[in-house]
């Protein structure tokens, strides 16, 4: 009886579970070379992408201070960054910093991608790359945030980040970086397309934040909802809103003639293209109709 050929022997042919884990390691390791370790302080390390000569992203919200941020290059080098802006609203901070010859990261759309589809997660923790490999579960439109940003992809991830990932690298199997992996709600993983990171990068370079729309209003849902409508609760007495004579106990019916139901929709109204537009609100004010023609602020900075 011969003996079975050995799966590994030159002669067989290589096994596609065997190429496909050769091929990861080679995106890993290609991206990898694009990627930093980010430490603030003394803080745990977080990751973050070149994502332009000079130019470091990574996740807002693991960036708890403003200054004493060290980055650790691919060489194992750490050299200190400077907090180029922030912005809450869409998760994305950049740091400027001397990338001496460091490579960027090679992005693209992440229009491209469709449930099902295999990605890797990479980032690097200290001086080594980190990985996960996962599956895109859900793919859908532009959505906002809980702070009000717009994010243009709404993408879902079926995979674990791995220690210090967070603010790494999303990659598709051509090795192309479509995004930038961050914890959501209720422990999930999504990504923060290139394009919105694009965007933000740019707001924030020019600035050092992303101006947000100011109506100066309080509001709050109508707790009898009898009629559509949110109820103004308060003023800012040098706003716009005060300006054109919105008044306490005014209930905002439509903006720009779109029915307004929730303080939500009046709030994702509000992002950067909204500054010094002017807006037409209809209004309830005690019981009779009035409308009133609103140019919207600059939401001043906290």
């Amino acid at each position: 009886m011969s003996e079975p050929q050995n799966p590994q022997s030159p002669q067989s042919p290589q096994s596609p579970l065997a190429a496909l884990s050769d091929h990861a390691a080679r995106l890993i390791d290609a991206t990898a070379g694009a990627t930093v370790s980010v430490k603030v302080g003394r803080r745990a390390r977080a990751s973050g992408i070149h994502w332009r000569s000079g130019v470091i992203v990574s996740a807002e919200e693991i960036l708890d201070a403003d200054d004493d941020i060290k980055v650790t290059l691919p060489d194992g080098r750490e050299v200190a960054a400077a907090l180029a802006g922030r912005d809450p609203s869409t998760d994305v901070a950049v740091l400027r910093f001397q990338p001496d010859g460091l490579a960027t990261a090679p992005t693209a759309d992440a229009g491209t991608l469709r449930a099902g589809h295999l990605v890797l997660a990479v980032g690097r923790h200290g001086g080594a790359p980190v990985a996960s490999l996962g599956m895109v579960a859900h793919v859908g439109g532009a959505w906002h945030s809980q702070r009000g940003g717009t994010i243009d992809t709404l993408l879902r991830l079926d995979l674990r980040l791995a220690g210090g990932a967070e603010g790494g690298a999303l990659v598709d199997t051509n090795g192309r970086v479509l995004g930038m992996v961050v914890s959501g709600p209720r422990g999930r993983v999504l990504a923060i397309p290139a394009a919105t990171i694009d965007r933000a990068v740019d707001h924030l370079l020019a600035k050092g934040y992303v101006a947000r729309g100011y109506l100066g209003a309080g509001l709050q849902p109508l707790r009898a909802a009898k009629q559509p409508g949110v109820l103004v609760v308060g003023v800012d007495p040098e706003g716009p809103a005060a300006r054109a004579g919105l008044l306490v106990g005014d209930i905002v019916t439509a903006w720009n003639a779109a029915p307004i139901s929730r303080v939500r929709e009046v709030i994702h109204r509000l992002g950067p293209d909204s500054v010094g537009q002017s807006v037409d609100l209809a209004l309830s004010r005690g019981g009779a109709a009035a409308a009133l023609k609103v140019v919207i602020g600059e939401r001043p900075l906290q």
